[in-house]
């Protein structure tokens, strides 16, 4: 059984990780309000420019003067996932549920024959990533230096993986990121983001000639392609930045409740304790007395 000491300097120590928890629950609350008014004024441009892209790409016959990042290669045997993750812990299952995503679709590619390649934005997918595909790994990138990515560092990723495509390192690019619905549910997302799915029923009007561009489309598709890109690619950091405060905030009040249970219940423990010595000692006195 464990001394009252003993007791105490847990009690005192749990306490100490309670006051933790609970300073970071309320940083964490008072980030997750600005990431998610970024998020919700990203949203509506990415969204439409998602539908242009649907909407022009839809206009476009494949062909040599048809940009690669709309129609692709014309294969897809190798893929390049571009994991998005945090640089922080204790925000709970966040990251690793953003991995376990990826790793589902690598595991099945792998299966079907395909090559798969890896693309890392944060530093919590990498430790996995590294242990279960070693040698799978093109590029790491960490945000240590970086408070707030902003458009300008998304477009720069962005840069690099079109470049990379252009070399001919990958057919198809998918990207891996958490999607905010609330403080308490975020959802793993995969997008993929070259070449640019095409939806012929995205936008009616267009494909039925009732929107005519000018210049033609490929001439607008080779400027926007890639800052369709690049705006994807904001749009999941910003994603994953009010996901990442709102499970953050989650864990952290979780927590915080988890170690007041435990106080409680150390607290009681210590008294029982308490009482038990003191009964002993009393015990011992009168056994004493009786015995003079």
């Amino acid at each position: 059984m464990a001394s009252l000491k003993d007791l105490k300097n847990r009690i005192t120590s749990v306490k100490s990780t309670q006051k933790i928890t609970k300073a970071k629950k309320m940083v964490a609350a008072a980030k997750l309000r600005r990431a998610q008014e970024r998020v919700e004024q990203a949203r509506p441009y990415a969204e439409k420019m998602e539908s242009v892209m649907a909407s022009l790409g839809s206009r476009v016959v494949p062909g040599p003067e048809a940009s690669p990042l709309l129609v692709g290669t014309g294969k897809t045997d190798t893929y390049l996932l571009v994991i998005a993750t945090s640089d922080r812990g204790l925000a709970g299952a966040f990251n690793a549920n953003i991995v376990k995503k990826a790793r589902e679709t690598a595991d099945r590619l792998i299966a079907a024959g395909k090559t798969v390649k890896f693309y890392l934005l944060g530093k919590k997918g990498r430790a996995v990533i590294r242990r279960l595909y070693p040698d799978m790994i093109v590029h790491f990138q960490d945000f240590s230096d970086i408070k707030d990515p902003d458009f300008n560092y998304a477009r720069a990723i962005a840069n690099d993986i079109a470049l990379r495509f252009e070399a001919g390192e990958f057919d198809v690019a998918q990207l891996y990121y958490s999607q905010f619905k609330s403080a308490l549910v975020q959802v793993p997302t995969e997008q993929q983001i070259i070449p640019v799915p095409v939806d012929s029923h995205a936008d009616e009007g267009a494909a039925t000639g009732a929107i005519e561009y000018e210049p033609s489309e490929e001439a607008i598709l080779d400027d926007l392609l890639p800052r369709n890109i690049a705006v994807q690619i904001f749009k999941g950091l910003l994603e994953n930045g009010a996901s990442e405060q709102g499970a953050s905030m989650t864990a952290m009040d979780n927590a915080t409740r988890n170690a007041g249970d435990l106080i409680n219940d150390l607290t009681i423990q210590y008294n029982r304790t308490r009482q038990a010595v003191i009964t002993t000692e009393l015990v011992e006195i009168i056994s004493g007395a009786e015995a003079l």
